[in-house]
């Protein structure tokens, strides 16, 4: 049987938490911030988690259970 491999882009966007939740980053922060407001743009900088509708595809891509 060959090894199971990393996804390795999925690795560098999520990051299992010790309760066993996935970490994600949010979108929108990069360019067109100007007509974004200041409180929205601050909401952007925190984690968010995972759907977890989406939990055990991405657990399968790293490699996870």
């Amino acid at each position: 049987m060959p090894k199971q491999k990393t996804h390795k882009s999925s690795a560098k966007r999520f990051k299992l938490t010790g309760g066993g939740k996935i970490k994600r980053g949010n979108a929108f922060k990069s360019h067109i911030l100007e007509k974004k407001s200041p409180k929205r743009k601050r909401g952007f900088r925190k984690d968010s988690f995972v759907h977890p509708a989406d939990e055990a595809v991405i657990k399968k891509n790293l490699g996870i259970g």
